[in-house]
């Protein structure tokens, strides 16, 4: 269905005309929405610390996740204390959730499960961002909150926008969901504060982001990491580039991923597609697991820790930004905080 979905919108299938009725009323729902906020008969809730929304205007996978990583690290190093909010996108839980490295992505979410599991960072998961938000300055020492997703949350004042492109499949047919992979007009892209284009070439109202292979891990380690205890299955030999390799991605472009194996000199056997957020079992990877290494993504790893096999690894990525990038934000933050809290870092 995911692979159909994505000839509509990124390769000019027909089909796009039988939906655009129903992308007619998305928009009108959608300006109806945000007119409310504009006029101010709906309101958005200010936070004593700066908030920064890391988002997209597509469907589907841009490559916000490497980029709220790049963040955390970035802002630590600057001293900063960062914490997370997300909404936990396929997790089964009530109200918001405390967020705890090793715990499972069907209780929290893929992405918030492996930030946590990468980072260790204060994280908050909820439907409402905004009380995952008030848990999170209330339960830890932050300073500073990024919301992963969210640029569509009115709701949430935001002092910093970024928004994250997929620079290969830009916007694709430029239409509204569902005839589209719009969650708003291309308009957006001029009223955030930054913009970032993951591969490719980028405009020049953007910033260039690439994603930096950090090498291969095994899945199973993951398992007694979670459960903090030790674990010899590192003695494993990653595969090397030359080496036949399966591999399997269930996120928003798993070409990409692929992609990335080959450049990295793998040779790639099967390459299967998965749905994006699919909560994996067993059996669905032996589809794709016929004894060869199997390679898959960072976040998919987490969803395949409790039942991974010796010869499953995953390729983590680093998001890697201009130096010109960090700069701004960081002013950008600052005068926030100031503005806020009249002085920098909140404190």
């Amino acid at each position: 269905m995911q692979s159909f979905v994505h000839k509509i919108w990124y390769q000019g299938h027909p089909a796009a005309w039988l939906l655009l009725p129903l992308s007619l009323l998305f928009w009108f729902i959608s300006s109806l929405r945000r007119a409310a906020f504009r006029l101010g008969l709906k309101r958005s809730e200010r936070l004593p610390v700066p908030v920064v929304v890391v988002g997209n205007i597509t469907a589907g996978g841009s490559g916000k996740t490497p980029t709220v990583l790049y963040l955390i690290e970035r802002l630590r190093r600057e001293g900063w204390r960062p914490g997370v909010i997300s909404r936990g996108y396929g997790a089964a839980f009530d109200g918001e959730l405390d967020v705890v490295a090793g715990m499972s992505p069907a209780q929290v979410g893929d992405e918030p499960a492996m930030i946590a599991m990468r980072t260790g960072v204060p994280m908050v998961v909820g439907r409402n961002r905004i009380k995952a938000a008030h848990k999170l300055l209330q339960s830890h020492d932050v300073n500073v909150i990024l919301c992963d997703d969210g640029l569509q949350h009115y709701a949430l004042e935001r002092d910093v926008e970024i928004l994250v492109i997929d620079g290969e499949r830009r916007f694709g047919n430029g239409w509204l969901l569902p005839a589209g992979p719009l969650r708003e007009g291309k308009w957006r892209k001029s009223s955030v504060n930054f913009v970032l284009c993951n591969g490719a070439n980028a405009e020049a109202d953007e910033y260039a982001m690439t994603l930096e292979p950090a090498g291969l891990a095994p899945v199973a380690a993951i398992r007694g990491h979670a459960k903090g205890c030790n674990t010899n299955e590192q003695d494993n030999i990653a595969p090397r580039p030359g080496d036949t390799v399966n591999a399997m991605a269930g996120i928003g472009n798993p070409e990409r991923f692929f992609s990335t194996l080959r450049a990295q000199g793998f040779v790639l056997g099967k390459a299967h597609e998965f749905t994006d957020h699919m909560a994996f079992s067993a059996a669905d990877i032996a589809a794709v697991d016929d004894g060869r290494p199997l390679l898959m993504t960072e976040k998919d790893s987490v969803k395949c820790r409790e039942f991974a096999k010796q010869h499953w690894w995953y390729l983590a990525v680093d998001a890697n930004l201009p130096p010109t990038f960090s700069t701004r934000l960081l002013d950008a933050l600052n005068r926030a905080a100031t503005a806020k809290q009249g002085n920098t870092h909140g404190l």
